[in-house]
C-alpha cells in the first residue's frame, strides 16, 4: 500500500515538474507560481575586518550573545576534530545560539521551526586564507510563513540579535 502511494506521489510530482516549465514558457494562466532561490540568497556571509582575528571574532560573538541573553548551546570545532584524526583542514567552527523560551514558543506554533534551531553561525576559512562568518538568512524564513503578531515580533527580535552577534564577530566590537 505504501509503495503504491509513494509511486503515485512520485508520478504526480514528476508530471508537475515536467509540465511547469512548458506552462511558464507559454505564459499560460494555469502555470503555478514557482519561487526558486539561489543558494547564496539563503545565507548571510560577512568577512572579518582586517584587524580582527578569528579568536577575536569568537570572543566578540560570545560576549554579544551574553549581553543579549542568547545562550551558546553548541560549539563544533570541525577543523580541530579533523586535525585530531590526522587530516589537514582549513579552520571551520560552528557556534549555535538559542533562547530556549523563544524556541519553545516557535515550536509550539509549528514543529517545523525546530529544524532551524538553534541559530548557527559558522566561522569559515576560505581557500585564500580569508575568514568569514556565515549564517542562514533568517529574513527568508520569517517572510516565508505568516506568523501571529507575537511570534512575528519574536522572530524579528531573534533575527536582529543574530545580526548583532555576527556583526560583533566580524568587527571585533562588543
Amino acid at each position: 500500500m505504501f509503495k503504491r502511494r509513494l509511486a503515485i506521489t512520485a508520478s504526480v510530482l514528476l508530471s508537475l515538474i515536467t509540465s511547469i516549465p512548458a506552462a511558464m514558457a507559454q505564459g499560460r494562466a494555469d502555470a503555478p507560481d514557482v519561487t526558486m532561490y539561489e543558494i547564496g540568497q539563503t545565507v548571510l556571509k560577512i568577512g572579518l575586518m582586517d584587524n580582527v582575528s578569528p579568536d577575536d571574532a569568537i570572543a566578540a560573538m560570545n560576549s554579544k550573545a551574553v549581553e543579549l541573553n542568547m545562550k551558546l548551546v553548541g560549539h563544533q570545532n570541525v577543523s580541530a576534530e579533523l586535525e585530531g584524526r590526522g587530516l589537514e583542514s582549513p579552520r571551520l567552527e560552528i557556534f549555535q545560539f538559542c533562547r530556549p523560551e523563544d524556541a519553545i514558543k516557535m515550536v509550539r506554533f509549528n514543529t517545523i521551526y525546530a529544524a532551524y534551531m538553534p541559530c548557527a553561525i559558522a566561522l569559515v576559512e576560505d581557500s585564500d586564507g580569508r575568514f568569514w562568518l556565515e549564517m542562514l538568512n533568517l529574513d527568508m524564513i520569517i517572510n516565508a510563513y505568516e506568523l501571529p503578531p507575537d511570534l512575528q515580533a519574536t522572530a524579528i527580535t531573534i533575527n536582529g540579535e543574530m545580526l548583532s552577534i555576527i556583526t560583533a564577530g566580524a568587527t571585533g566590537n562588543f
